[in-house]
C-alpha cells in the first residue's frame, strides 16, 4: 500500500523502489528512487529529515552509497518503504516526486570491473551445437565451473545510448583469408546484471553464502555481439573485439531485498559442484524477460531456467583470491530457455541465420542499422506482486 498514486500495471510498486541517478534540466545528477511513473528526490527528503549520511543522496553515481555495505542498505530501504507507506510522510516527500517523462536517466554507477558469464545450459547447448555440430554441445568443463570472461567496464552504457556498429577482422569458412570491415552479423544478447557494493580483499575469496553481502542488486543487460567478428577471433583466448564495443544496461538498479520473494531454488546439478561452489541456501530468480525487435515482442526467456547461481558466479569469480570492488559488475551471459520463443540472442532464434524471423512483415537474421532493441524484465512473487526491472534500450548506427 502507497498514498502515491502507482497506474495498475507499473512495474515499480511500493514493494520495489529502485535506484537510479537522474538529471532534471540543468540541475546536477543525483539519486533517485522509482514509484509509479515518478522519480523520489531523495537527496533533499534526506537532508530534511536530517538522515544519517544523508549527502550520498546527493552524489553523481550509486557508488558511495553502494560502499556503505550490507546494513546501511537494509536501513535505506526501510527508511524508503516507510516513506511511500506512512501517510504521515506526504507532506515531505510529495514536493520532491518528479515525473520521470521529466528527467534523464544516467549510468547508475562507475563500472569498476566488468565480467560476463555463460550460465544458461540452453544457451550454451544452442551455441554448442551451431558451432560444433559434429561434437559434444558442451564442453568438458561446462558443467564444473561458470566459464565467464573479462569485459571493458568502460564501454559499459546507459540504456538509450545509441550503439555504432563495430568494425573488425572477419572470416566465414570458405573465405581463403580474413578481411576487415563492418560486422555483418550484429546481435543481442539478454542478460541480467548483478552490481556489487562491498568490495573484498585481494587473496580472500568470497564464500558462496556470502553473496548477499556484497551484491545489492541488479540490472537488465544487453551485451551486444559482432558475431563474425567473434567468430574469427575467440580461439583461443575468447570473445574480445565482438564484444567489447558496447554494453547497454538499465538505469534503475534493483535491490536483492525487494527480490527476496521471487527466488526460486537452483535446480539440482549434475555432476556435483566442488565444495567451493555447494551451499543448501543456492537460488535463481523467478524474472522473465521480453524482447522487443522494432517494437515486435519476439522472444520471452525465463531467468529461473539458468543452470549456474548468482552467488556460484560471484564465489568462482573471486576463488583464485581476485577482489570484488565497489562498482563491479558481473552478467548471467545469455539468457535461453528450452523453447525458440525463449532464445536470448538473435543467433539463436535465427538457428545462425539459416531460419530467419518475421519482424514487422519482413524477414530478419541479424541486426541492420536503424533497427531499435529493448528489453523489460519483471519477477512475480508468490503473492501476485510484480517487480519490474525497467528496460534497456539501443538502436544501431551505421559504422564508420
Amino acid at each position: 500500500m502507497t498514498w502515491i498514486n502507482v497506474p495498475d500495471g507499473s512495474p515499480f510498486g511500493p514493494e520495489n523502489l529502485p535506484l537510479g541517478i537522474f538529471r532534471a534540466g540543468d540541475e546536477e545528477p543525483r539519486m533517485g528512487a522509482a514509484i509509479g511513473d515518478q522519480v523520489m528526490d531523495l537527496a533533499p527528503v534526506a537532508s530534511a529529515q536530517m538522515l544519517d549520511g544523508s549527502q550520498v543522496f546527493a552524489e553523481p553515481t550509486l557508488n558511495s552509497f553502494l560502499a556503505l555495505g550490507r546494513p546501511a542498505w537494509h536501513a535505506t530501504r526501510e527508511w524508503l518503504l516507510d516513506l511511500v507507506r506512512n501517510e504521515n510522510n506526504r507532506d515531505a516527500v510529495e514536493p520532491h516526486l518528479i515525473p520521470q517523462s521529466a528527467v534523464t536517466m544516467l549510468l547508475p554507477f562507475e563500472v569498476a570491473d566488468y565480467v560476463d558469464f555463460y550460465a544458461s545450459e540452453q544457451h550454451a547447448t544452442n551455441l554448442g551445437r551451431l558451432f560444433r555440430p559434429d561434437s559434444e554441445p558442451l564442453l568438458p568443463n561446462w558443467k564444473h565451473l561458470p566459464v565467464g570472461y573479462h569485459g571493458r567496464a568502460g564501454t559499459v552504457v546507459t540504456s538509450g545510448t545509441d550503439i555504432v556498429r563495430p568494425s573488425g577482422q572477419r572470416k566465414a569458412p570458405a573465405d581463403d583469408a580474413p578481411t576487415y570491415g563492418l560486422s555483418q552479423r550484429l546481435d543481442i544478447e539478454v542478460e541480467l546484471g548483478f552490481v556489487v557494493g562491498s568490495p573484498s580483499k585481494l587473496g580472500e575469496p568470497v564464500p558462496v553464502d556470502d553473496f548477499m553481502d556484497h551484491v545489492y542488486g541488479v540490472v537488465l543487460v544487453n551485451d551486444w555481439s559482432a558475431r563474425d567478428l567473434q567468430a574469427w577471433e575467440y580461439v583461443p583466448l575468447g570473445p574480445f573485439l565482438g564484444k567489447s564495443f558496447a554494453t547497454s544496461i538499465s538505469p534503475w538498479v534493483v535491490s536483492l531485498e525487494a527480490l527476496e520473494a521471487a527466488e526460486v531454488p537452483l535446480a539440482e546439478q549434475e555432476p556435483a559442484v566442488l565444495p567451493y561452489l555447494a551451499s543448501e541456501n543456492l537460488a535463481n530468480y523467478d524474472i522473465t524477460f521480453q524482447v522487443y525487435w522494432n517494437g515486435q515482442l519476439v522472444s520471452s526467456p525465463p531467468y529461473r531456467e539458468m543452470y549456474w547461481s548468482p552467488a556460484q558466479m560471484l564465489a568462482h569469480l573471486s576463488v583464485n583470491g581476485a577482489s570484488v570492488r565497489t562498482g563491479d559488475l558481473y552478467a548471467s551471459g545469455t539468457v535461453s530457455g528450452p523453447e525458440k520463443d525463449q532464445r536470448g540472442s538473435f543467433i539463436e532464434l535465427s538457428w545462425a541465420g539459416r531460419e530467419p524471423l518475421t519482424v514487422n512483415g519482413e524477414e530478419r537474421t541479424f541486426l541492420v542499422d536503424g533497427d531499435e532493441v529493448t528489453i523489460t524484465g519483471s519477477a512475480t512473487t508468490p503473492d501476485g506482486h510484480r517487480i519490474g526491472l525497467g528496460s534497456v534500450t539501443g538502436r544501431i548506427l551505421p559504422g564508420a
